[in-house]
């Protein structure tokens, strides 16, 4: 394998990584501040067992309801509605967004007139 292959290579293999999964299973728990750590790993289970989008919407609900009820008892106020599901990546860039040509580093060809 050339280096220039090599490099992209590894490349896409970190972006990949940073990506994480895309079934948003792993995004942050609602009432997670409430749960212990065994009972946030069991309702993660849930979600990846869930084979469908309306299963997995099924789960965040009732999640949602006893979530509730465990901040009325102990005090606590959540967010009466559940955290929007969605592409799992936080953020979003607008269409086009990033640094554009030129950017970002690397990619000349010198040190330029200047030096």
């Amino acid at each position: 394998m050339t280096r220039n292959k090599m490099t992209i290579a590894i490349s896409v293999l970190l972006l990949a990584l940073m990506a994480g999964p895309a079934n948003g299973a792993d995004q942050p728990v609602y009432g997670s501040q409430l749960m212990t750590n065994q009972e946030r790993i069991e309702h993660r289970n849930k979600l990846r067992a869930a084979k469908t989008a309306e299963e997995r919407e099924q789960v965040r609900l009732e999640h949602h309801e006893q979530m509730q009820l465990r901040a009325k008892e102990r005090g606590v106020t959540l967010p009466d509605t559940p955290p929007q599901q969605g592409g799992g990546m936080g953020r979003r860039m607008a269409p086009g967004g990033g640094m554009g040509p030129g950017g970002g580093m690397g990619g000349g060809m010198g040190p330029g007139p200047n030096r």
